[in-house]
């Protein structure tokens, strides 16, 4: 006993906390270097796809891509696919896939659309009404993969086809329900004053500095692994210029005829999504549930031996997932002020999985994170706002995100045989 006392009182205090030596800036470099070479590179290739194209456009269409108005309207145009996108990276980290969020915003919007104009519903009520639709669906279909082991490929399928039918049966055939309530058509047609889109835009940077601050000294504090103080001073700049400069950009007027309507300020859209992402990234990277998921994504057997409820777990992503096709389905209703047939159909879902997987949620489950599909979500509205622009035909916009797409998932591969490799998978 002495002598293990004795042994205690001799050991380095740091070792005795379990710090570890922190690294460099130049060594933060090595390593992140070495880490994309070994294959994980993380949302990195849809950045740069994402920087290429914009300089491809800027310069094929100078006058018109990169014009105030046309920039709004990558945002306003992205928002639906980007907001399943978020969604639908619950499932994919699972491992799993749900083929039915496209028509579940669609049967969300038609609900939404119904109880707003035929029932007199307050917005509220219908937006609430549209959100509780979504949640069940999702319970359905949870229960159906978690709890009866329908595979989920032929549950969301089976969900894909229903759901079209519902929302034929809402609307009717060759039907078309109108909105005309202000606050609903205010979330994809109207601006934040730019004053408070300032005002947002600061509060949105300092929040993000003062959160990762905070998570960088307490890892310091506890004698975790952290990033240089530099590489930490880089990242907040960074988005502190991106978000600020997008206020800018938008707090210019963008009205083609300014005397007579004037469009200036940040589309109310825009802080709707941003407020969803930081919530849903919160719930991923900082909470026990979050944890969860990534561990049944990566072994699920494991997982359960370990006492997570597994099965709990599969069912709560389904249902976030058709909750934000809800929210899409309204943000589409918004936009079109209207809801028919079609809604929620031709390649919304297609779009919404490539955005995801465009922007390194892996289809093998167990990595991905929120911002994937954001940045995965702008790749797509590029490339399908670029080239209208530049006259192609759907044809054309298809074979191109198509093959964006098949990189994205080449690129996947390639990076878990890396990784296996390295003995890291």
């Amino acid at each position: 006993m002495s002598t293990h006392t004795a042994s205690r009182h001799d050991a380095p205090p740091s070792l005795l906390a379990g710090s570890v030596e922190q690294p460099t800036f130049g060594e933060a470099v090595t390593n992140y270097v070495s880490k994309v070479r070994g294959g994980d590179m993380g949302s990195l290739p849809a950045i740069l796809a994402l920087l290429v194209l914009l300089s491809i456009f800027v310069i094929l269409k100078p006058e018109t891509f990169p014009s105030t108005l046309n920039i709004a309207n990558l945002f306003q145009q992205g928002a639906v696919v980007a907001t399943i996108a978020m969604g639908l990276v619950f499932v994919l980290l699972l491992g799993e896939i749900d083929l039915s969020a496209g028509f579940t915003s669609g049967t969300c919007g038609a609900v939404l659309a119904t109880v707003l104009t035929q029932h007199g519903w307050s917005w509220y009520a219908a937006v609430a009404a549209a959100l509780v639709t979504g949640l069940a669906i999702g319970l359905v279909l949870g229960t159906l993969v978690a709890r009866l082991g329908v595979p989920s490929f032929i549950a969301t399928l089976a969900a894909f086809l229903a759901l079209q039918g519902v929302v034929l049966l809402i609307i009717g055939t060759g039907g078309n329900i109108s909105i005309s309530d202000p606050v609903i058509l205010a979330i994809q047609n109207k601006n934040v004053p730019p004053a408070l889109g300032w005002a947002i835009g600061i509060l949105s940077v300092v929040g993000y500095g003062v959160a990762t601050l905070r998570t960088w000294q307490l890892r310091r504090r506890r004698g975790l692994l952290a990033a240089p103080a530099g590489v930490i001073a880089i990242k907040i700049a960074a988005i502190g210029l991106l978000v600020l400069g997008m206020v800018a950009i938008l707090n210019q007027e963008r009205s083609l005829n300014p005397l007579r309507t004037s469009i200036i300020g940040v589309p109310i859209v825009v802080p709707v999504i941003v407020t969803l992402a930081l919530v849903l990234g919160f719930v991923l990277t900082r909470t026990a549930f979050g944890r969860h998921v990534y561990a049944v994504g990566g072994n699920a057997e494991a997982t359960r031996r370990a006492g997570i409820r597994v099965a709990t777990v599969r069912m709560a992503c389904f249902m976030i997932c058709s909750t934000m096709a809800a929210v899409a389905g309204i943000f589409a209703a918004s936009r079109a002020t209207s809801v028919d047939p079609n809604a929620g159909g031709s390649n919304v879902l297609l779009y919404a999985v490539g955005a995801a997987v465009i922007g390194g949620t892996s289809l093998f489950g167990g990595k991905g994170r929120i911002i994937d599909a954001l940045i995965g979500a702008a790749v797509i509205a590029v490339i399908d706002n670029g080239m209208a622009l530049l006259g192609y035909s759907s044809g054309v916009k298809y074979v191109v995100t198509g093959g964006v797409l098949a990189a994205a998932a080449s690129v996947d591969a390639i990076s878990r045989r890396r990784a296996r490799s390295a003995g890291r998978g």
